[in-house]
C-alpha cells in the first residue's frame, strides 16, 4: 500500500511538471491566432475570440519566411548527414581500430568539450573568412559537421561490439570499409539515430554562428529571420508567436518521431563501453 500510495504521488507530480511545461507552448499556439495587440490584454486570454491565420498568411507572403525555413531545412539535413559519416567513422576508429597514440589523441579530443564554444567562434570565423565562406550555407555548417560530442557518444556504443565479429570478417578477406559499411553501421543504427536527432535540433534551433556568418537575409536561417523581425514588428506580439510556432513545430514533430530511438540510443549509449 504504501508503495502504491508513493506512486501514485510520483505520477501526481510528473503530471503537474508536464501540464506547466506545456502550458506556455500551448499559449503561444493559441495566441497565433489571435486578432493583433489581443494577446497583450490583461488578464491575457487562454483562447482567441475569433481566430484568424493572418499572421501565418503574412509570415510566408508579405514577409516571405518560407525561404528561411528551407535554409534552416537544408543547412539542418546536409549538416546532420555529413555529421552522422565523419562521426560514426570516427567514433568506430577510436574504438576499434589499432593505431599509434590512440588513447592520448582521444583523451584530448575530450580535452576539447571543456572549451566553451564562444571561444572559438573568433578563430572560425576567421578561417571561414580565409576560405571564402562568410555569407554561405556551407559557413554556417562548418563548426557542426564534426562534433566532439558526436564522435564520443558513437564511440562508447561502438566498444559493444564483439571484437571477434571484425576479427572473422578481416578472415574472410573483408576490407576495413566493407567491415564499416556493411557490419559496423548496421550495428550503430540506435546511436546513430539518437545523434541524427540530436544534430538536426541543435542546428535547426542554433542562433549565434548563423548571426555571424550571415549578413544577407535571404540566407537567413529562421531563427536569425525570426530576431530580425523583432525590431520591424516589436509590437505585433501574436506575428512573432506565428514565427515561434512555425519554428517550434518541425522539430517537436521530428523529436517525437524519434523519441523511442533516441531514449534508447542515450540509454544504451550511457551504460555501454
Amino acid at each position: 500500500m504504501k508503495r502504491r500510495g508513493t506512486s501514485l504521488w510520483l505520477h501526481a507530480v510528473l503530471i503537474v511538471a508536464a501540464l506547466l511545461t506545456i502550458t506556455p507552448m500551448l499559449w503561444m499556439v493559441s495566441a497565433s491566432f489571435m486578432k493583433p495587440g489581443e494577446s497583450n490584454t490583461l488578464p491575457p486570454p487562454l483562447l482567441p475570440k475569433i481566430p484568424t491565420a493572418e499572421h501565418y498568411v503574412d509570415l510566408f507572403t508579405r514577409l516571405d519566411l518560407f525561404r528561411n525555413l528551407l535554409n534552416s531545412l537544408l543547412i539542418a539535413s546536409v549538416t546532420t548527414a555529413v555529421s552522422l559519416l565523419l562521426n560514426a567513422m570516427a567514433g568506430y576508429a577510436f574504438a576499434k581500430l589499432r593505431f599509434g597514440g590512440r588513447e592520448r589523441l582521444f583523451v584530448l579530443l575530450l580535452a576539447g568539450l571543456v572549451v566553451p564554444a564562444q571561444v572559438g567562434m573568433l578563430p572560425l570565423f576567421l578561417m571561414v573568412q580565409k576560405i571564402g565562406l562568410v555569407n554561405t550555407p556551407w559557413g554556417v555548417m562548418i563548426p557542426g559537421l564534426a562534433s566532439i560530442f558526436g564522435i564520443f557518444m558513437i564511440r562508447q556504443y561502438a566498444l559493444s561490439i564483439p571484437d571477434e565479429l571484425l576479427d572473422a570478417a578481416r578472415v574472410d578477406g573483408a576490407s576495413e570499409f566493407r567491415i564499416f559499411t556493411a557490419i559496423v553501421l548496421p550495428l550503430l543504427k540506435p546511436i546513430l539515430v539518437t545523434w541524427a536527432a540530436f544534430s538536426f535540433l541543435s542546428q535547426w534551433n542554433d542562433f549565434l554562428w548563423p548571426l555571424i556568418v550571415l549578413s544577407d537575409e535571404r540566407k537567413f536561417t529562421l531563427p536569425v529571420a525570426l530576431a530580425s523581425l523583432v525590431g520591424e514588428h516589436v509590437q505585433d506580439t501574436e506575428l512573432m508567436l506565428a514565427g515561434s510556432v512555425v519554428t517550434v513545430i518541425p522539430v517537436l514533430v521530428l523529436f517525437l518521431a524519434l523519441q523511442r530511438h533516441y531514449m534508447r540510443g542515450v540509454m544504451m549509449g550511457s551504460v555501454k563501453g
